[in-house]
């Protein structure tokens, strides 16, 4: 027990203790804003393209201030990003204290080839990425000879890739999983004869649900083959289906995938980054869904 020489000695004690629960006490009571980048959460800039198309340098300060901390980017076109030149455009988010981790090549067109493989390199080399990403197979190369031809040409491009410091990878749709003739793509073609050390898969999680398959299985069967998860969620659970029909998704966390069965797997599927996208630009309110994406990883399924 304490021993005070006098009772102003005792006071002034008491006084100071009182002053630091006064100082401590609503600290120690209020939540602590949650530091969202602390996170990690990256966004596929494809969900906020027509805001991006209208406002570049607004629409990235959103994105920052809703706390996303890395990009994949969705506008590639004649050696530019978004309009801008790859140290330009590098600098702009930079700035913003976000970092550019991945881009998709012509979302919209054939993508990569072996003619146009070395520019796009040497491009996505100068904005400083780590992965450059096929995104899309036009619907008219969906058989089963350009799928054999594609995958060995991008075993090529990968070499290109790599020869300048970037990891090449493929983004799933539904339609790989469809069987064609006995052939299921994915399975038959993709993987066995994509070579793992030029070709990462980037696991859309939305549209291998769609096609029936259970993302941690797919971890089993390819471990360590999944660099990239795309997160979105969609609301309702139906039988297998190939047409990429986009109206059923929604935020991550406002409806049906268990994301956090799916990231306890993720080192089984080697997966080193996430990225929210929502295909249908949130329904005409992007940056509202976006808010609702990174809070519930923030709040719920990152902790």
């Amino acid at each position: 027990m304490t021993k005070f020489n006098n009772r102003r000695e005792f006071l002034k004690i008491s006084a100071a203790g009182a002053l630091g629960l006064t100082v401590l006490g609503p600290l120690a009571c209020t939540p602590q804003p949650v530091d969202r980048k602390s996170f990690g959460v990256g966004l596929q800039l494809y969900t906020i393209r027509d805001a991006m198309a209208a406002d570049v340098l607004g629409s990235l300060k959103r994105i920052s201030d809703l706390g996303y901390k890395n990009l994949e980017l969705a506008n590639y076109a004649d050696g530019k990003f978004y309009g801008y030149a790859p140290k330009e455009f590098k600098k702009i988010v930079s700035d913003m204290g976000m970092t550019i981790l991945s881009s998709h090549t012509q979302v919209e067109a054939a993508g990569i080839t072996i003619d146009n493989a070395q520019k796009m390199a040497d491009d996505h080399a100068e904005l400083g990425v780590k992965y450059c990403v096929q995104p899309w197979v036009n619907e008219e190369d969906r058989n089963i000879e350009t799928y054999k031809k594609m995958v060995g040409d991008w075993n090529e491009v990968g070499k290109i890739m790599n020869g300048v410091g970037i990891q090449f990878g493929y983004h799933n749709h539904n339609f790989e999983f469809k069987n064609i003739d006995g052939v299921v793509p994915y399975f038959d073609i993709f993987m066995p004869e994509m070579d793992p050390e030029y070709i990462t898969m980037e696991l859309d999680l939305f549209w291998a649900n769609k096609a029936g398959q259970d993302p941690v299985e797919l971890f089993k069967k390819y471990p360590g083959r999944f660099q990239l998860f795309h997160m979105k969620d969609m609301k309702k659970q139906e039988a297998p289906f190939f047409d990429v029909n986009k109206d059923d998704v929604t935020s991550v966390g406002a409806g049906v995938i268990d994301f956090k069965a799916i990231l306890a797997a993720k080192e089984v599927a080697g997966m080193k980054y996430m990225f929210v996208e929502d295909d249908n630009q949130g329904n005409g309110k992007p940056f509202e869904e976006l808010e609702v994406s990174i809070k519930n990883l923030t709040t719920d399924i990152l902790v």
